[in-house]
């Protein structure tokens, strides 16, 4: 069983090469790979990439730049390039423990049945947390943490990008990732991760969540504004708008979700409400009103 570490990154020099020196010190190089795809970056990536390189002299380490614009462009690239078994994506500005890539193995080796899988996600507050942060916010900062025991996501619930990985077999199943949606330089369109693990989901091949492959991801407090949250929670919805229009029926039902959605949240800022933390319950609010104008809007564009 090999691993090809797959590293999208766009402009940030700022996190890609302590990505890369925490990646390279876990052990037995010789076993896994690491497949750096540059998507057109104009600060100084390359540069940093360069010093990561001469600094820790990867065994088996490749950097290739891929024109197309997108994420989802530079996911396939990475697989198209990628020689492992797995496909293991890791966001540039994760951190990964030294005992990753072993503990990784051995869970790949304990479930056989595993097509693809997603590992804990924690949130490294580059300020102070935010105020409004809870546990149904987590989403809003890439976390994710199913508890200690490994398991089936269950339908309906996937990894989360930073920290996840598909097998070659499943790929060749269900396709590449889907051009049409994911982020594109500054913009926060996504739903692209979604599309391939309902696929996969699609044809009972089991994504399984562990526990003991976590990641802490960065997060800068330009992530942590309303308008952050704003600007992510429309792209949410126009994502879903791309992804589901096509099939009238499903939009319908789409729609339909999201008046359950806002039920769940209007309960939620109650209870944050009674509690005195207005704030958490506030900005649930701002993300949902902004994911049902992305999904109701006729052009389904991120802002």
């Amino acid at each position: 069983m090999t691993l090809s570490f797959i590293i999208c990154t766009y402009n940030r020099d700022k996190y890609i090469y302590r990505c890369l020196s925490q990646l390279i010190a876990n052990p037995n190089q010789e076993d896994w790979e690491i497949v750096l795809i540059d998507n057109n970056s104009t600060d100084q990536t390359a540069a940093e990439c360069q010093r990561f390189v001469a600094d820790c002299n990867p065994l088996n380490y490749r950097y290739f730049v891929e024109r197309q614009q997108g994420l989802s462009y530079a996911r396939n690239r990475g697989m198209k390039e990628a020689a492992g078994d797995w496909f293991v994506f890791l966001d540039d500005d994760a951190m990964v423990e030294p005992d990753y890539v072993a503990n990784l193995l051995a869970l790949l080796r304990d479930n056989p049945a595993a097509g693809a899988f997603g590992g804990q996600i924690t949130p490294f507050f580059e300020d102070a947390a935010p105020k409004w942060m809870s546990r149904w916010a987590m989403g809003f900062v890439s976390a994710i943490d199913m508890g200690n025991r490994t398991r089936v996501f269950p339908k309906g619930k996937f990894p989360i990008g930073a920290n996840m990985g598909i097998s070659r077999r499943t790929v060749e199943q269900v396709g590449a990732f889907n051009t049409a949606l994911g982020r594109s330089k500054e913009n926060l369109l996504g739903g692209e991760e979604k599309d391939i693990f309902l696929r996969i989901q699609a044809l009972d091949i089991p994504i399984y969540y562990f526990p003991n492959i976590g990641v802490q991801h960065c997060i800068p407090a330009r992530r942590t504004t309303n308008d952050f949250i704003r600007r992510l929670g429309y792209g949410v919805g126009a994502s879903e708008r791309l992804r589901t229009a096509p099939v009238r029926t499903a939009y319908a039902r789409r729609v339909l979700l999201e008046g359950v959605k806002w039920c769940g949240t209007l309960v939620l800022w109650g209870f944050f409400a009674v509690r005195g933390q207005r704030a958490k319950g506030d900005i649930l609010c701002v993300f949902r009103r902004n994911v049902t104008a992305g999904l109701l809007a006729r052009s389904a564009k991120a802002q």
